[in-house]
């Protein structure tokens, strides 16, 4: 099963390192990382999805728990969550297909962000679900380039991951 882990770790050297040398040492796979700065210049919040059964995942989480730098974490699939991810994919469009592109994007509600006489580059932002789909629609013939940033989640409601 996929889960996403959210996790407040210290914004310093090597603390990113340290973390996904945990997964590599137990020989467990990182599918997309994201880490950024909070509000707090001190902290980094670093959102990753992996995918392992429930006891893989409680296995991971404890051995996170124990790294100095990791300040919390949460398991945002554990309960209700809004998860975003941006993609960035150029697209063949010459005669026809620049009309079919246009109409797909507009139906994903996404934006053409540059346009030349043989592409379209489309933004998308989306669930991975609703990316993979957009790739899917457009064709394997007509996608150039992907760009995707990985996932970036928060847990609904009044539930927040801070000190």
């Amino acid at each position: 099963m996929r889960h996403i882990i959210s996790i407040l770790m210290e914004n310093e050297a090597g603390a990113l390192s340290r973390v996904v040398g945990l997964f590599s040492q137990r020989n467990f796979n990182i599918e997309s990382l994201n880490v950024a700065p909070t509000e707090d210049p001190t902290l980094s919040r670093l959102t990753l999805t992996t995918i392992g059964s429930d006891q893989v995942i409680e296995q991971i989480t404890k051995q996170l728990n124990k790294l100095i730098d990791v300040v919390k974490l949460v398991d945002l699939t554990e309960g209700v969550h809004i998860e975003r991810e941006l993609m960035l994919i150029k697209l063949k469009a010459v005669g026809a297909q620049r009309a079919e592109i246009k109409r797909t994007t507009d139906i994903f509600r996404g934006q053409i962000v540059d346009v030349t006489n043989t592409t379209y580059t489309v933004q998308m932002v989306g669930d991975s679900e609703k990316l993979d789909s957009f790739i899917q629609a457009m064709g394997v013939g007509a996608v150039l380039e992907v760009v995707r940033t990985g996932v970036s989640g928060i847990s609904r409601g009044e539930k927040v991951l801070s000190l």
